[in-house]
This record gives C-alpha cells, structure tokens and sequence, in this order.
C-alpha cells in the first residue's frame, strides 16, 4: 500500500447540511455513502415547524425572516462538529429561501474557519437556481477555497456524485 493510500493519509471530508422538509437531507446522504465522508446536521436551537416554514403566510417564520434581515440570526444547537479543523474538504448543503441559502447556514459558515479547505456548497430546489448563494457563503465565510456552487437533485446518484465532484477538480 502506497503512502497516498493509507487512511491516515487520505482527505478527511465532512458533509454538512440543514434539511427544511428532508430533500437536502436525502441528497446529503447520498453524498455522505458516495464519499465515504462523516456527516454533520446543523440544527437550529429553535427548529422550524411545519407552518414556520410555509413561506406562502406573510405570517410565518421564515416569510417574516425575509422581510426583516434582522430576524435572520439563526442559533445553532452546536456550530460544527469535534474536530472541524482536521477536515480537508467541506461539502455544505442547503436549501434556497428566496434565492439565498437558508439563513439557518449562517453561524455555521460565521463561527468556523475555514483556512485550508477546499469547500463545496450544494443547494436543493425545485425551481430556484443556485443563484449567489455559494458566493454570498463565501464572503460571509472570508476563508477557504469555494467551489462554485450546485443545486443537486433529490435523485443524484452516487455516480453523478463522483462526476459532479470530478468536474470541480475535487478528489472524490
């Protein structure tokens, strides 16, 4: 076995992810097996109910979190998971609230550095493109290497995984 083929030697890579209604959970997942990555959840200290997130009642939580910027900090119950600075590459999956990544991704992206990974965020929605959302991140961010971003969908297989990755110059 050669030194580039030991699991000491071999990228460490996390997949994070806030799932609203479980479609970007799904395409986590899949991301997680394909890669063979460890997996982190971010959840809000004050989780989003069902009529939180219908973004048809100016009412709701979310509709009102995108007229007021104000309301848009999101605590999480844990920033990032032990160990977050022996990973290599970062995938960061979200789904896209009125063309931006759902703000539930901000501490996350605020509270962590990023300095010496490769990250690559993902998107899930049905119509929405992936917009400026990863470079919205990015900035936010300050550090790392982002890769341009990628709505994916639900059914992305983990062939189409590896290819997607390929094509962004990401070993996978």
């Amino acid at each position: 076995m050669t030194a580039s083929n030991t699991p000491e030697s071999r990228p460490k890579t996390l997949v994070v992810h806030y799932s609203a209604h479980g479609h970007t959970r799904r395409v986590a997942e899949t991301l997680t097996r394909a890669l063979r990555a460890d997996a982190f959840v971010l959840t809000p200290a004050e989780p989003y109910s069902e009529p939180d997130l219908d973004y048809n009642d100016p009412r709701s939580r979310v509709s009102r979190e995108h007229v007021d910027r104000s309301l848009r900090h999101v605590p999480l119950v844990q920033d990032a998971p032990d160990g977050f600075t022996d990973y290599d590459t970062v995938l960061v999956g979200y789904p896209i609230w009125w063309g931006e990544a759902s703000w539930v991704l901000g501490d996350f992206v605020r509270n962590n550095d990023f300095t010496g990974k490769i990250v690559v965020p993902f998107c899930t929605s049905f119509s929405s493109p992936v917009g400026a959302s990863a470079r919205d991140l990015a900035a936010l961010a300050g550090t790392g290497d982002w890769k341009p971003g990628t709505r994916l969908e639900v059914s992305t297989s983990a062939d189409g995984v590896r290819r997607w990755l390929e094509g962004l110059g990401v070993a996978a």
